[in-house]
Formats: C-alpha cells, structure tokens, sequence
C-alpha cells in the first residue's frame, strides 16, 4: 500500500497575489505616537547629557560668592558618585592676616564628598565645630585653595565654608549613582 501526498495549499487569502493581512489603521497610528513620544523622550534625556543635567557639563558647574565678598567658590552642583572633581575657593587679601588665611569647611566636605587632598597643602588642621579649620600661608593675596572631591555616597549633601570673622557660605551638591 501505498501513502498518497497531496501539495501543500496555501490557506491565506491574496490579493493581487499578495498576502492578504488584516491591518488596523487607528491603531497603526495610535502606535506611531507612542513611538514619536519615545523618540522626543529619548533626544531630550541626550540633550540634558550633553547640558551637564547629569554632571561634567554646563548645567552642572556652579559660582558662589558671599555678600562681604570674603568667599568665591567655583565648584560642580551635580557630582558623580565615585568620579573626581575639583571645587575652588579663592581667597581675597581682606581675609588674610599676619601672612595667614583661616577657613573653616563643614566635616560633610570628607565624609560624603570624598575630600581626597588639599592644594596648597595647609599649615595646619583642626578639627572641630562639625568641620575642619585650615590655616594657610599666603605670601601674595589673593590666593586659591582647590580641594579634590571624590564622592563616597549618593544624595543630596549641604557643604559650609567661612572665614573666621566673616560670612558663612552654604552649598548644596547632588551626588549622582
């Protein structure tokens, strides 16, 4: 005995000799915008990148001053966790006596932000008052101190500097994963 074979038939109904397919023109564009609203989503997290909303950009970096003018900070708002960054306080001759400048820094300036060294190297160190107090030798005001920060926890971290005698100037700076 033998086993009859038959071709295989196409059950799918064509057209034109095209596979004929449903197809749903309101959902069809329902999904186009779905897919335009992901696109503009996208291009705009890549410009906020590129702006520094994430840190290492233009939105990123930050200017402060004290009213009496006695502190200038330079320093990054946003940070990365983990990745180097250098904030700079420039120092003016009016802080500066007998040869030497006094800054207090808040202890949250090397317990969260890493605080990695400190340029020029300081004369001396207290620690103290929830904080640091550095003396400096200044031989031509005015002077920069640069700290080297390296984050160590994510969050939002509030960092004070003064000058003995002088405003208090309060920061704020957002570590990132």
């Amino acid at each position: 005995m033998q086993l009859e074979t038959k071709p295989v038939e196409d059950t799918v109904p064509k057209i034109n000799n095209e596979v004929a397919v449903g197809e749903d023109l309101d959902f069809q564009r329902a999904w186009w915008r779905v897919e335009r609203g992901i696109w503009i989503f996208f291009l705009l997290l890549i410009i906020a990148d590129l702006l520094g909303a994430f840190g290492r950009g233009w939105l990123a970096k930050a200017h402060a001053t004290t009213q009496d003018k006695s502190l200038d900070v330079s320093y990054e708002r946003i940070e990365r966790y983990g990745a180097p960054s250098i904030l700079r306080i420039e120092i003016p001759g009016s802080i500066v006596h007998d040869g030497k400048a006094r800054l207090w820094v808040s202890e949250d300036l090397v317990k969260s932000l890493g605080n990695q060294r400190v340029v020029p190297q300081p004369e001396s160190s207290v620690l103290g008052q929830n904080g640091i107090l550095y003396t400096f030798p200044v031989s031509t005001p005015p002077m920069s101190v640069q700290f080297a920060l390296q984050p160590t926890s994510v969050g939002t971290n509030h960092i004070s500097f003064q000058s003995p005698g002088f405003e208090r100037l309060d920061l704020k700076i957002w570590v990132m994963p």
